[in-house]
């Protein structure tokens, strides 16, 4: 396994084949990953996976962790990049798989970085993507749904690719997990609610909104405390007249 992919992490958000499962365990092990989550799996039928996964990434099935919830799965990372087909006015812009490749190589190895897989079915909602810092899109022809392998084997061999030529930075501060900034949103949810905001405006449209501002930046732990550190200031007030 390639050690400078210690810190990137696969996730399936529910898998509803144990084939694409063990195929996509086959393709960590082909490009040097080693870190498989899995998040409510729909059919775990271990057989199945592991005569996909073959023999040589049975070690990755072996090794990986399930979760019941995808906040679950995600909550100690740090940065998040999601995987989708669909593209409108109203997502953010997308990283193609080989421009995100280098910026999650970018960040040094104490930075926990995940890149994230919808489902066979449904891919990831509009709930999933607001987990995440980035959108990436892979470019297609004239069909764009892609099997769920096939899609790992492509972010993954960009990621391995661009590891041949990136330089790892040595220090950054040190960023807000997924389980951080969740509790930030949380917090300004209550102070947009505690001043009267949605009045106007539904909670969606506020809370939506302030998810597309702050997923722009990367927060860093400090960023986020401080954020907080404004809401709790304005509640007091707003509390005390």
């Amino acid at each position: 396994m390639n050690k400078r992919f210690d810190n990137i992490i696969i996730i399936l958000n529910e898998p509803r084949y144990p084939e694409n499962i063990g195929a996509s365990a086959r393709c960590l092990k082909n490009m040097g990953f080693s870190k498989l989550r899995i998040v409510n799996p729909l059919n775990w039928n271990q057989k199945n996976i592991l005569k996909m996964a073959t023999h040589e990434a049975s070690d990755i099935i072996y090794d990986s962790k399930i979760f019941n919830s995808l906040e679950e799965a995600v909550k100690d990372l740090h940065l998040l990049a999601g995987t989708t087909a669909r593209i409108g006015r109203k997502r953010r812009p997308t990283h193609t798989p080989r421009t995100i490749a280098t910026k999650l190589l970018s960040y040094s190895p104490d930075v926990k970085v995940g890149v994230l897989f919808g489902s066979e079915k449904w891919g990831l909602g509009n709930k999933e993507i607001g987990l995440c810092d980035w959108i990436v899109t892979i470019p297609t022809s004239n069909f764009s749904s892609l099997n769920l392998a096939q899609s790992v084997m492509i972010l993954c061999y960009e990621i391995m690719l661009a590891s041949q030529k990136v330089t790892i930075e040595i220090y950054r501060p040190r960023l807000a997990t997924v389980r951080e900034k969740e509790g930030m949103f949380a917090h300004l949810q209550q102070t947009f609610e505690a001043i009267g905001l949605y009045e106007k405006q539904t909670p969606a449209y506020w809370l939506q909104n302030a998810r597309r501002f702050f997923k722009n930046k990367e927060l860093t732990a400090k960023d986020v405390k401080m954020v907080r550190g404004f809401l709790r200031q304005i509640l007091w007030a707003v509390k005390h007249g």
